[in-house]
């Protein structure tokens, strides 16, 4: 039986408008220094704190310490629950099929995500996921998050799982990372917030350009 270990923000849910948005409205009412749309989406997959401690790497200062990086992530979550309207954020096309025939198949599908369980739960609920999504890793579920092996190696701990069954699906370096990091081979999705070029430097063994052909990729 194959698992797949699934990333969801950029892999599965078409999340990056709404991130992106409550990042720049975290930043002007933090009056921080002005980011771009791009310099943003760059930092998602990472915990949300990090997303902004490390949103500044162009500057001979810490732009964001320690307690900013604390301030930011409260002020993210409180603009993120006004952003986050019903049907803000739609899977991406094909996700649903794909995921519904990979179960019929016999797959395993978890989900190992950077976002905190509380959305991430809720997403896989209005998403209508949840007879489909046997097993969550959200970001307050381990101590170390992406590119941390963890996530992966709870995963595989919690189910009984072993390592070259499991495929890790997601679209930045920090998935691939991950995935090696704990000795799991790794899927690169090329739809999200990472780059093509990204996800070969990291040594993504696939690279799809549609979530679909996953059923094409592996004998299910």
């Amino acid at each position: 039986m194959i698992t797949f270990i699934l990333d969801f923000d950029g892999t599965l849910g078409d999340t990056t408008d709404i991130i992106v948005k409550t990042m720049m409205q975290t930043i002007d009412t933090l009056n921080l220094p002005k980011r771009t749309r791009e310099q943003c989406t760059a930092m998602i997959g990472l915990p949300l704190k990090q997303t902004f401690t490390e949103l500044y790497p162009d500057f001979d200062h810490t732009v964001v310490d320690d307690a900013t990086g604390d301030l930011c992530a409260e002020t993210y979550r409180l603009l993120f629950d006004i952003n986050n309207t019903p049907g803000a954020v739609p899977l991406f096309p094909g996700v649903m099929q794909t995921l519904r025939e990979l179960h019929n198949r016999g797959a395993m599908l978890t989900i190992a995500s950077s976002r905190a369980s509380k959305t991430l739960v809720g997403y896989v609920k209005s998403l209508n996921l949840e007879d489909i999504i046997t097993y969550i890793v959200a970001a307050d579920n381990v101590t170390n998050a992406k590119p941390h092996a963890e996530p992966v190696l709870k995963t595989i701990a919690d189910n009984n799982l072993r390592k070259e069954e499991c495929i890790v699906v997601g679209d930045t370096r920090f998935d691939i990372l991950m995935a090696h990091n704990a000795g799991v081979r790794a899927v690169g999705v090329t739809y999200g917030n990472g780059k093509r070029e990204e996800l070969e430097a990291a040594g993504a063994e696939y690279i799809i350009d549609d979530f679909g052909e996953l059923l094409k990729l592996f004998d299910v």
